[in-house]
């Protein structure tokens, strides 16, 4: 049994990086294994436990593997350097505007959106998040989630997906420099595109189940991906589709931290 598990500890860390001998060795979450997601706030797993993303200012858990997220394409949370305000004083060209001048952004959750348009301004932003996927390194995470890549949709026109990939694929190769896997988060259109173009690892879905878009992550990451939906009915349909072979759970859409009210964490009961 030991050595069956060493076998696929090491298959975990070369997987991803067979393509790419010049860059250090990252390893990938293990597939099917129990995830937590606690962007909303940290606290104590359950001791089943195996995955966990967390912000990046947040410090992981030591025992286990740690995602961390960041917002790559969308303004962070204000106060934290890199919220909407930051970006105003510090770097306003590199957010998209209104013809008012105001910067347009996510209503759901008050993010600015970046504007990664042109190349330069790709780089530009890029050059600033290093310093963030660095950290995440140094935290001793071991992959990154970077959010919102269907931040095109809500540019008002001032990018598209093409842009998107062109940034993530840097962006990937950085965090692969750094010795981190990288998340596809969301983004079922790009199809086979986001692994084998732009080239993350594996990916998190939101609702794949309600808009029926869990086969192309599968079709693209095996099972490798992880599953979060919000609805009881969603979350049961994705148990008895893929449940023991997929890491799924349910989360509120607040994704609040253990405690609060309206905290809400299941996970797939196991395969007979």
């Amino acid at each position: 049994m030991k050595t069956a598990a060493v076998a696929a500890a090491l298959l975990l860390l070369v997987t991803s990086c067979s393509s790419e001998p010049d860059l250090p060795p990252r390893e990938l979450p293990p597939v099917g294994a129990v995830f937590d997601y606690q962007i909303g706030g940290v606290y104590q797993p359950d001791v089943p436990v195996k995955i966990v993303v967390r912000d990046r200012s947040k410090t992981p858990d030591g025992r286990r593997y740690n995602i961390c997220y960041l917002n790559a394409l969308q303004t962070q949370p204000d106060p934290l350097e890199g919220g909407l305000s930051w970006w105003r004083q510090h770097h306003a060209d590199l957010l998209v505007t209104k013809g008012d001048g105001e910067p347009v952004v996510d209503e759901e959750w008050a993010e600015g959106v970046l504007d990664i348009s042109t190349e330069d301004k790709r780089a530009r932003i890029l050059e600033i998040q290093k310093k963030w996927i660095k950290d995440c390194k140094q935290s001793m995470f071991k992959g990154v989630e970077p959010d919102n890549l269907d931040s095109y949709t809500r540019s008002g026109g001032a990018f598209d997906l093409n842009a998107t990939k062109e940034f993530m694929k840097a962006f990937v190769r950085y965090a692969h420099e750094q010795g981190l896997a990288v998340a596809q988060k969301n983004g079922a259109e790009l199809g086979s595109a986001g692994k084998e173009e732009v080239g993350f690892d594996f990916a998190i879905t939101e609702e794949c189940q309600v808009h029926d878009e869990c086969g192309r992550y599968a079709e693209a990451f095996g099972d490798n991906f992880i599953q979060i939906e919000y609805t009881d009915d969603a979350f049961q349909r994705a148990c008895t589709d893929r449940g023991g072979r997929v890491s799924i759970i349910r989360r509120d859409r607040n994704v609040v931290p253990y405690g609060h009210g309206d905290y809400v964490y299941e996970v797939c009961p196991p395969r007979a």
